[in-house]
Parts: structure tokens; sequence; C-alpha cells
């Protein structure tokens, strides 16, 4: 499962995927054995949790994007993502997100997508509002954010 933007490709977390993958290119977090695991218990967990964020020029992986589980009764995901530092400032993330979110909502099953990041975490607050995604809440020192699919 591939998603294509004009830059980047997501590639979805698989297991053959994976093994693509050595230790030196992209290091490998607890966050993605996580979804492998669930993965293995449950199939249609594929695209709702890790996604691998390629550079099409270079083919390297520039960060990890996803959900945080397969939608919620009332059709809510939750999305996370983080960009490597050296890649950073250049629009990836705004580019991933976006299109990740775009995916959600077309695939019938999302209604809402929300996210949360540190208040002082002003790259991703940046991301967030960019994307058209509207700070509803602050909790302790995260802020919540949520985006809703426009009835067409």
């Amino acid at each position: 499962m591939v998603i294509n933007t004009k830059r980047l490709k997501l590639v979805a977390c698989t297991p053959e995927f994976l093994s693509t993958i050595s230790p030196e290119e992209y290091e490998i977090g607890a966050h993605v054995k996580g979804h492998l695991s669930e993965l293995q218990n449950d199939a249609f967990q594929l695209g709702w949790g890790v996604w691998f964020v390629v550079d099409k020029t270079t083919d390297a992986i520039v960060g990890d994007i996803g959900f945080k589980g397969k939608p919620s009764r009332n059709q809510t995901v939750e999305i996370g993502y983080g960009i490597i530092p050296s890649v950073q400032n250049k629009g990836y993330a705004t580019e991933a997100v976006g299109a990740l979110i775009e995916w959600a909502f077309a695939s019938g099953q999302v209604k809402r997508v929300i996210a949360e990041c540190l208040q002082d975490n002003f790259a991703s607050t940046k991301v967030l509002g960019k994307l058209g995604l509207r700070q509803i809440g602050r909790e302790d020192n995260m802020l919540k954010w949520e985006m809703k699919r426009s009835k067409l």
C-alpha cells in the first residue's frame, strides 16, 4: 500500500517492507514493532498504523507517520508523525500528514482526524494549522487538534 505525493511516497508498514530496511538506514522505534504485532493479530490494521515517509528523489526514509489504530466507533482516528532532524523544515511533515488525512477521509471510514502536540512544539503547531486542523483544547502541556471531513 503506497500513497504518492509530489516529493514523497508513504509506504504502509508491513513485515515485508520492514525487512528491506537496514538499521543504519532508519531507526525502527517501539511504535513500529507494536504496530507489526497488532497487524499480525488483525490484518485490518493495515493502513491504520505506521507508514514510512520516503523521499522519492533519494529513496531514503525521512520519517514515519500514522494513525494510532483503526477508526473508532464514531469514525475518529488520531494521527502522529515524526521527520528525522536532518531533513526537517523542508515541508515533508506537511506534505505527508496532508496526504494521509486525505487518504483517511477518502476511505469512507473516517469523519474526524485528531492530533496532539506539545504546546512548545512550534513546528508541529505550524504543520497542523497550515493543514487546516483547528485547536480544540489544551490538556496539561498538550494542545489538542481536530479536522472534520467536509460534506461534499
